[in-house]
Protein backbone atom coordinates (compact mmCIF):
# COMPACT_ATOMS: atom_id res chain seq x y z
CA UNK A 1 0.00 0.00 0.00
CA UNK A 2 1.20 3.50 -0.86
CA UNK A 3 0.05 6.28 1.47
CA UNK A 4 0.73 9.94 0.69
CA UNK A 5 0.14 12.15 3.74
CA UNK A 6 -1.08 15.73 3.25
CA UNK A 7 -1.09 18.76 5.52
CA UNK A 8 -3.14 21.89 4.86
CA UNK A 9 -0.13 23.47 3.18
CA UNK A 10 0.29 20.39 0.99
CA UNK A 11 -3.30 20.66 -0.22
CA UNK A 12 -2.67 24.27 -1.14
CA UNK A 13 0.44 23.14 -3.05
CA UNK A 14 -1.16 20.40 -5.18
CA UNK A 15 -0.70 21.11 -8.89
CA UNK A 16 -0.94 19.27 -12.19
CA UNK A 17 1.99 19.27 -14.62
CA UNK A 18 1.50 21.61 -17.56
CA UNK A 19 2.55 18.99 -20.11
CA UNK A 20 3.81 15.41 -20.38
CA UNK A 21 7.28 14.76 -18.98
CA UNK A 22 9.49 13.49 -21.78
CA UNK A 23 11.77 11.43 -19.52
CA UNK A 24 8.98 9.81 -17.52
CA UNK A 25 7.35 8.81 -20.81
CA UNK A 26 10.67 7.53 -22.16
CA UNK A 27 11.51 5.42 -19.12
CA UNK A 28 8.00 4.07 -18.55
CA UNK A 29 7.61 3.23 -22.23
CA UNK A 30 10.74 1.08 -21.93
CA UNK A 31 8.78 -1.02 -19.44
CA UNK A 32 5.91 -1.26 -21.88
CA UNK A 33 8.32 -2.36 -24.61
CA UNK A 34 9.15 -5.48 -22.56
CA UNK A 35 5.77 -6.00 -20.91
CA UNK A 36 4.36 -9.17 -22.48
CA UNK A 37 1.12 -8.80 -20.54
CA UNK A 38 0.42 -5.59 -22.45
CA UNK A 39 0.97 -7.25 -25.83
CA UNK A 40 -2.55 -6.60 -27.13
CA UNK A 41 -2.74 -3.07 -25.75
CA UNK A 42 0.65 -1.97 -27.06
CA UNK A 43 1.11 -4.42 -29.91
CA UNK A 44 1.31 -1.95 -32.81
CA UNK A 45 3.42 0.59 -30.93
CA UNK A 46 5.78 -2.09 -29.63
CA UNK A 47 6.30 -3.65 -33.04
CA UNK A 48 7.08 -0.31 -34.68
CA UNK A 49 9.39 0.82 -31.86
CA UNK A 50 11.35 -2.44 -31.87
CA UNK A 51 11.85 -2.20 -35.63
CA UNK A 52 13.28 1.30 -35.27
CA UNK A 53 15.50 0.36 -32.31
CA UNK A 54 17.13 -2.64 -33.93
CA UNK A 55 17.80 -4.22 -30.52
CA UNK A 56 20.10 -1.45 -29.21
CA UNK A 57 18.81 -1.24 -25.65
CA UNK A 58 21.48 -2.98 -23.56
CA UNK A 59 22.54 0.05 -21.51
CA UNK A 60 18.95 1.05 -20.79
CA UNK A 61 18.10 -2.53 -19.81
CA UNK A 62 20.94 -2.48 -17.27
CA UNK A 63 19.57 0.73 -15.72
CA UNK A 64 15.85 0.04 -16.03
CA UNK A 65 14.94 -3.54 -15.09
CA UNK A 66 11.64 -4.97 -16.22
CA UNK A 67 10.36 -4.66 -12.65
CA UNK A 68 11.40 -3.00 -9.43
CA UNK A 69 13.48 0.06 -8.70
CA UNK A 70 15.12 2.24 -11.31
CA UNK A 71 17.29 5.25 -10.37
CA UNK A 72 15.57 8.54 -9.64
CA UNK A 73 18.22 10.50 -11.54
CA UNK A 74 16.74 9.19 -14.82
CA UNK A 75 13.59 11.28 -14.33
CA UNK A 76 14.67 14.77 -13.20
CA UNK A 77 12.05 17.49 -12.90
CA UNK A 78 13.54 19.24 -15.94
CA UNK A 79 12.07 16.52 -18.19
CA UNK A 80 8.78 18.41 -18.28
CA UNK A 81 10.55 21.19 -20.23
CA UNK A 82 11.79 18.92 -23.02
CA UNK A 83 14.34 16.25 -23.92
CA UNK A 84 17.40 18.49 -24.12
CA UNK A 85 16.72 20.06 -20.72
CA UNK A 86 16.06 16.65 -19.17
CA UNK A 87 19.21 15.08 -20.59
CA UNK A 88 21.27 18.05 -19.44
CA UNK A 89 19.93 17.54 -15.90
CA UNK A 90 20.84 13.83 -16.04
CA UNK A 91 24.36 14.71 -17.15
CA UNK A 92 24.67 17.10 -14.18
CA UNK A 93 23.81 14.40 -11.60
CA UNK A 94 26.00 14.65 -8.49
CA UNK A 95 28.60 11.85 -8.34
CA UNK A 96 27.61 10.84 -4.80
CA UNK A 97 23.94 10.62 -5.70
CA UNK A 98 24.80 8.65 -8.82
CA UNK A 99 26.79 6.03 -6.90
CA UNK A 100 24.13 5.81 -4.20
CA UNK A 101 21.26 5.21 -6.61
CA UNK A 102 23.22 2.69 -8.67
CA UNK A 103 24.03 0.85 -5.43
CA UNK A 104 20.30 0.78 -4.61
CA UNK A 105 19.67 -0.64 -8.06
CA UNK A 106 22.23 -3.39 -7.44
CA UNK A 107 20.74 -4.18 -4.02
CA UNK A 108 17.22 -4.36 -5.43
CA UNK A 109 18.36 -6.78 -8.11
CA UNK A 110 20.69 -9.11 -6.22
CA UNK A 111 20.65 -8.12 -2.57
CA UNK A 112 24.21 -6.81 -2.87
CA UNK A 113 25.12 -3.14 -3.02
CA UNK A 114 27.97 -3.71 -5.45
CA UNK A 115 27.38 -1.90 -8.74
CA UNK A 116 27.35 -4.41 -11.62
CA UNK A 117 30.24 -4.36 -14.03
CA UNK A 118 28.08 -3.04 -16.88
CA UNK A 119 27.37 0.13 -14.87
CA UNK A 120 30.67 0.56 -13.05
CA UNK A 121 32.05 3.11 -15.52
CA UNK A 122 28.94 5.23 -15.09
CA UNK A 123 29.18 4.99 -11.29
CA UNK A 124 32.81 6.12 -11.45
CA UNK A 125 31.75 9.29 -13.26
CA UNK A 126 33.42 10.94 -16.20
CA UNK A 127 32.16 12.31 -19.48
CA UNK A 128 32.29 9.24 -21.71
CA UNK A 129 29.89 7.02 -19.70
CA UNK A 130 27.38 9.87 -19.51
CA UNK A 131 27.79 10.46 -23.23
CA UNK A 132 26.83 6.83 -23.86
CA UNK A 133 23.84 7.07 -21.51
CA UNK A 134 22.59 10.33 -23.01
CA UNK A 135 23.09 8.90 -26.49
CA UNK A 136 21.14 5.75 -25.59
CA UNK A 137 18.26 7.77 -24.13
CA UNK A 138 18.17 10.09 -27.13
CA UNK A 139 18.19 7.20 -29.61
CA UNK A 140 15.47 5.35 -27.74
CA UNK A 141 13.35 8.48 -27.50
CA UNK A 142 13.73 9.10 -31.23
CA UNK A 143 12.51 5.59 -32.02
CA UNK A 144 9.83 4.99 -29.39
CA UNK A 145 8.51 8.39 -28.27
CA UNK A 146 9.09 11.12 -30.82
CA UNK A 147 6.79 9.72 -33.56
CA UNK A 148 3.93 9.51 -31.05
CA UNK A 149 4.54 12.73 -29.15
CA UNK A 150 1.57 14.71 -30.52
CA UNK A 151 -0.78 11.90 -29.48
CA UNK A 152 0.89 11.54 -26.07
CA UNK A 153 0.66 15.27 -25.48
CA UNK A 154 -2.98 15.43 -26.54
CA UNK A 155 -3.96 12.64 -24.15
CA UNK A 156 -2.09 14.23 -21.24
CA UNK A 157 -3.59 17.64 -21.95
CA UNK A 158 -7.07 16.13 -22.02
CA UNK A 159 -6.48 14.52 -18.63
CA UNK A 160 -5.05 17.79 -17.29
CA UNK A 161 -8.17 19.63 -18.41
CA UNK A 162 -10.32 17.16 -16.50
CA UNK A 163 -8.26 17.67 -13.32
CA UNK A 164 -8.46 21.43 -13.77
CA UNK A 165 -12.24 21.28 -13.99
CA UNK A 166 -12.35 19.20 -10.79
CA UNK A 167 -10.14 21.77 -9.04
CA UNK A 168 -12.43 24.61 -10.12
CA UNK A 169 -15.53 22.70 -9.05
CA UNK A 170 -14.38 21.60 -5.59
CA UNK A 171 -10.82 22.63 -4.82
CA UNK A 172 -7.95 20.28 -3.96
CA UNK A 173 -10.30 17.75 -2.36
CA UNK A 174 -12.27 17.34 -5.58
CA UNK A 175 -9.06 17.24 -7.64
CA UNK A 176 -7.60 14.38 -5.59
CA UNK A 177 -10.94 12.55 -5.55
CA UNK A 178 -11.09 12.80 -9.37
CA UNK A 179 -7.87 10.80 -9.90
CA UNK A 180 -8.13 7.35 -11.55
CA UNK A 181 -9.69 4.54 -9.49
CA UNK A 182 -6.40 2.99 -8.36
CA UNK A 183 -5.90 6.17 -6.30
CA UNK A 184 -8.24 6.69 -3.33
CA UNK A 185 -8.54 10.03 -1.54
CA UNK A 186 -9.32 9.50 2.13
CA UNK A 187 -8.46 12.89 3.57
CA UNK A 188 -5.80 13.64 4.60
CA UNK A 189 -4.22 10.56 2.93
CA UNK A 190 -4.09 9.54 -0.73
CA UNK A 191 -3.85 5.75 -0.99
CA UNK A 192 -3.00 3.35 -3.78
CA UNK A 193 -2.32 -0.36 -4.10
CA UNK A 194 1.43 -0.82 -4.28
CA UNK A 195 3.88 -3.74 -4.34
CA UNK A 196 5.57 -2.49 -1.15
CA UNK A 197 4.29 -0.76 1.98
CA UNK A 198 5.32 2.88 1.77
CA UNK A 199 4.41 6.17 3.44
CA UNK A 200 5.25 9.47 1.76
CA UNK A 201 5.10 12.56 3.99
CA UNK A 202 4.88 15.74 1.93
CA UNK A 203 5.78 17.97 4.89
CA UNK A 204 4.38 21.14 3.36
CA UNK A 205 6.08 20.73 -0.05
CA UNK A 206 2.86 20.06 -1.96
CA UNK A 207 2.58 17.46 -4.70
CA UNK A 208 3.05 17.55 -8.46
CA UNK A 209 0.53 15.36 -10.29
CA UNK A 210 2.05 14.06 -13.52
CA UNK A 211 -0.39 12.29 -15.88
CA UNK A 212 1.40 9.77 -18.10
CA UNK A 213 0.58 7.98 -21.34
CA UNK A 214 2.84 4.99 -20.61
CA UNK A 215 2.11 4.54 -16.92
CA UNK A 216 -0.11 1.50 -16.43
CA UNK A 217 -2.23 0.33 -13.54
CA UNK A 218 -0.04 1.46 -10.66
CA UNK A 219 1.10 5.04 -9.93
CA UNK A 220 4.81 5.80 -9.54
CA UNK A 221 6.64 7.91 -6.96
CA UNK A 222 10.30 8.73 -6.51
CA UNK A 223 12.29 6.58 -4.08
CA UNK A 224 14.29 9.42 -2.49
CA UNK A 225 12.06 11.26 0.03
CA UNK A 226 14.30 14.34 -0.17
CA UNK A 227 13.41 14.97 -3.83
CA UNK A 228 10.44 17.20 -4.75
CA UNK A 229 7.34 14.99 -4.45
CA UNK A 230 5.78 13.84 -7.71
CA UNK A 231 3.01 11.31 -8.37
CA UNK A 232 2.95 9.81 -11.86
CA UNK A 233 -0.40 8.22 -12.73
CA UNK A 234 -2.08 6.78 -15.86
CA UNK A 235 -4.20 9.08 -17.95
CA UNK A 236 -7.90 8.23 -17.85
CA UNK A 237 -8.57 6.78 -21.27
CA UNK A 238 -12.21 5.86 -20.79
CA UNK A 239 -13.05 9.58 -20.65
CA UNK A 240 -10.76 10.72 -23.44
CA UNK A 241 -12.19 12.84 -26.28
CA UNK A 242 -13.97 10.87 -29.00
CA UNK A 243 -14.50 11.20 -32.74
CA UNK A 244 -17.14 9.85 -35.06
CA UNK A 245 -16.84 7.04 -37.50
CA UNK A 246 -16.42 8.52 -40.99
CA UNK A 247 -19.82 9.00 -42.58
CA UNK A 248 -21.60 7.32 -39.68
CA UNK A 249 -22.30 10.17 -37.25
CA UNK A 250 -25.52 12.14 -37.14
CA UNK A 251 -23.58 14.92 -35.39
CA UNK A 252 -21.01 14.98 -38.20
CA UNK A 253 -23.81 15.21 -40.73
CA UNK A 254 -25.29 18.10 -38.78
CA UNK A 255 -22.20 20.22 -38.19
CA UNK A 256 -19.60 18.63 -40.47
CA UNK A 257 -16.97 15.97 -39.75
CA UNK A 258 -14.12 18.33 -38.81
CA UNK A 259 -16.33 20.56 -36.68
CA UNK A 260 -17.71 17.47 -34.93
CA UNK A 261 -14.15 16.35 -34.21
CA UNK A 262 -13.23 19.77 -32.80
CA UNK A 263 -16.34 19.79 -30.60
CA UNK A 264 -15.41 16.37 -29.18
CA UNK A 265 -11.79 17.48 -28.74
CA UNK A 266 -12.85 20.19 -26.30
CA UNK A 267 -13.65 17.55 -23.68
CA UNK A 268 -13.38 19.21 -20.26
CA UNK A 269 -11.79 22.30 -21.78
CA UNK A 270 -8.82 23.27 -23.88
CA UNK A 271 -6.96 26.11 -25.56
CA UNK A 272 -7.07 26.59 -29.31
CA UNK A 273 -3.64 24.99 -29.73
CA UNK A 274 -4.77 22.02 -27.62
CA UNK A 275 -7.88 21.61 -29.78
CA UNK A 276 -5.71 21.64 -32.88
CA UNK A 277 -3.48 18.89 -31.52
CA UNK A 278 -6.35 16.75 -30.25
CA UNK A 279 -8.35 17.06 -33.46
CA UNK A 280 -5.37 16.80 -35.79
CA UNK A 281 -6.06 20.08 -37.59
CA UNK A 282 -4.10 23.29 -38.06
CA UNK A 283 -4.21 26.07 -35.49
CA UNK A 284 -6.04 28.35 -37.94
CA UNK A 285 -8.62 25.65 -38.68
CA UNK A 286 -9.20 24.96 -34.97
CA UNK A 287 -9.68 28.68 -34.33
CA UNK A 288 -12.14 29.03 -37.21
CA UNK A 289 -14.23 26.01 -36.19
CA UNK A 290 -14.21 27.10 -32.54
CA UNK A 291 -15.59 30.47 -33.63
CA UNK A 292 -18.47 28.85 -35.50
CA UNK A 293 -19.25 26.55 -32.56
CA UNK A 294 -19.17 29.54 -30.20
CA UNK A 295 -21.59 31.52 -32.39
CA UNK A 296 -23.91 28.50 -32.38
CA UNK A 297 -23.91 28.50 -28.57
CA UNK A 298 -22.19 25.10 -28.31
CA UNK A 299 -19.01 26.32 -26.61
CA UNK A 300 -17.94 29.24 -24.45
CA UNK A 301 -14.56 30.96 -24.75
CA UNK A 302 -12.67 32.73 -21.98
CA UNK A 303 -9.47 34.67 -22.59
CA UNK A 304 -6.64 34.02 -20.12
CA UNK A 305 -3.51 36.06 -20.79
CA UNK A 306 -2.37 35.34 -24.34
CA UNK A 307 -4.46 32.17 -24.60
CA UNK A 308 -8.16 31.38 -24.76
CA UNK A 309 -9.89 28.47 -23.03
CA UNK A 310 -12.82 26.79 -24.75
CA UNK A 311 -15.41 24.82 -22.76
CA UNK A 312 -18.69 23.15 -23.66
CA UNK A 313 -21.93 24.94 -22.90
CA UNK A 314 -24.88 22.91 -21.56
CA UNK A 315 -26.26 22.88 -25.12
CA UNK A 316 -22.95 21.58 -26.51
CA UNK A 317 -22.71 18.92 -23.82
CA UNK A 318 -26.30 17.84 -24.49
CA UNK A 319 -25.60 17.61 -28.22
CA UNK A 320 -22.58 15.41 -27.60
CA UNK A 321 -24.47 13.32 -25.07
CA UNK A 322 -27.19 12.55 -27.60
CA UNK A 323 -24.82 11.51 -30.39
CA UNK A 324 -24.26 7.79 -30.93
CA UNK A 325 -21.63 5.42 -32.37
CA UNK A 326 -18.55 7.11 -30.89
CA UNK A 327 -15.13 5.66 -31.50
CA UNK A 328 -12.50 6.27 -28.82
CA UNK A 329 -9.22 7.94 -29.69
CA UNK A 330 -7.48 5.16 -27.83
CA UNK A 331 -4.37 5.64 -25.65
CA UNK A 332 -3.22 2.52 -23.83
CA UNK A 333 -1.33 2.47 -20.55
CA UNK A 334 0.86 0.10 -18.72
CA UNK A 335 1.65 -0.61 -15.06
CA UNK A 336 4.80 -0.20 -13.09
CA UNK A 337 5.63 0.42 -9.47
CA UNK A 338 8.85 2.25 -8.67
CA UNK A 339 9.80 0.34 -5.56
CA UNK A 340 8.65 -3.19 -6.29
CA UNK A 341 7.57 -5.73 -8.86
CA UNK A 342 5.17 -4.95 -11.64
CA UNK A 343 1.56 -5.53 -10.68
CA UNK A 344 -1.49 -5.70 -12.87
Amino acid sequence: MLRIHFTGNDLAGVRTAARPDVLWETILSFHRLRDRRGSVVYREWRSAARARLGGETRLLAALVPSRGYFPDFLTPAEGVHGLDEGLQAIRATDAGRLRGELSLLAADRSGARTVPHSLRALADGGGEPFDRLVGALRSYHRAAIEPYWPHIRARVEADRARRGRALLDGGADELLASLPPMLRWRAPVLEADYPVDRDVHLDGRGLLLQPSYFCRGTPVVLRDPALPPVLVYPVTHGEAPTVREPGGSSLAKLVGQTRSTVLHAIGDGGTTSELARRAGVSLASASQHAGVLREAGLIATLRHGNAVLHTLTPLGAALLGGAQRTVELRCHTGSYARNGPVTS
